[in-house]
């Protein structure tokens, strides 16, 4: 423990409802790992959507670290926010979603107490970012189909079944199939710009190693600090069985037969002629007839074991 001299200000932002609410009964034995870490801790309870966002951007310039608790929405917001304040210090994050997608590609315990041991004695990543126009990603912006499935899934129902919430959510949409037609324009690895034309059922552009609890789904090869997103886009299917395949390629156990296009990029643009709507991190992120994303390495700094 460090001397009294040596206390600093923590800001911890928890979302008091993920994860079935499991982080009111670990509150105490959460905050008394900081306090015994050196920290003064001036802990919030986010109270609405975007409030996480606001809290970090306008918080006080003696603040030493932010350390929060929900799922990847409240990371999202709590990055967002660091990003918008333009001063960034290191993000302490504790899982506590019904997913938990982005933690799992950083290698987060599962458990509240090491997870929150991590943040206080683990090492900071240099973590890459998404811009997206004038929003923020931390691990995927996504278009079509299942994409809108996280925030229009009840809570409830997400805390009740974790991941299989998702599945069912998604089979609804199954009979109503919807594909865009885009032009996308990519810069690659190499620096190379590259075009495509074609209409797309889904399309992803991540930087994690699973999406919705799917670890296939985004890549091979993934590394969070390369400044490179992974980018996956899925045609239109031609009837039923494209969907099968499709699904058995996500699976893994079959080969996507050419409906599955896979790059990496530094940055793309994706243009349509109706507006798209685009989930960030699994939250709704409006709708647009331009989607440009930049790969912003080396942002923030994320504590990890």
């Amino acid at each position: 423990m460090r001397q009294n001299g040596d206390i600093r200000k923590l800001l911890f932002v928890y979302n008091p409802a993920s994860g079935r609410g499991q982080i009111r009964s670990r509150l105490f034995d959460m905050i008394d790992v900081f306090v015994k870490n050196g920290y003064q801790v001036i802990a919030y309870p986010t109270q609405c959507s975007g409030d996480a966002r606001r809290v970090v951007k306008e918080r006080e310039d003696d603040i030493a670290m932010v350390v929060c608790s929900g799922g990847d929405g409240t990371l999202d917001e709590v990055v967002s926010g660091m990003m918008e304040s333009g001063t960034c210090i290191p993000i302490g994050y504790v899982p506590s979603g019904s997913t938990n997608d982005f933690a799992k590609s950083l290698g987060l315990p599962h458990s509240f107490k090491k997870a929150t041991t991590a943040a206080m004695e683990g090492r900071e990543f240099p973590c890459d970012i998404g811009q997206f126009n004038d929003d923020y990603f931390v691990y995927v912006a996504a278009f079509g189909m299942f994409t809108d499935v996280s925030y229009d899934t009840d809570q409830h129902m997400k805390n009740l079944l974790g991941h299989a919430a998702y599945i069912i959510e998604g089979a609804k949409r199954l009979p109503i199939v919807e594909s865009y037609h885009f032009h996308i324009e990519y810069t690659d690895e190499n620096d190379d710009v590259v075009e495509l034309d074609d209409d797309y059922l889904l399309g992803m552009v991540t930087n994690s190693t699973s999406v919705g609890g799917f670890k296939n789904i985004t890549g091979k090869r993934i590394l969070l600090d390369d400044g490179v997103f992974e980018v996956t886009l899925i045609r239109k299917p031609l009837n039923p069985m494209d969907l099968i395949i499709i699904s058995d390629a996500i699976d893994g156990r079959t080969q996507d037969q050419g409906l599955i296009v896979q790059f990496k990029a530094k940055k793309a643009s994706f243009v349509t002629e109706s507006p798209v709507a685009w989930a960030l991190d699994g939250e709704y992120g409006g709708e647009f007839l331009r989607a440009d994303m930049t790969n912003l390495k080396h942002a923030v700094s994320i504590m990890v074991p």
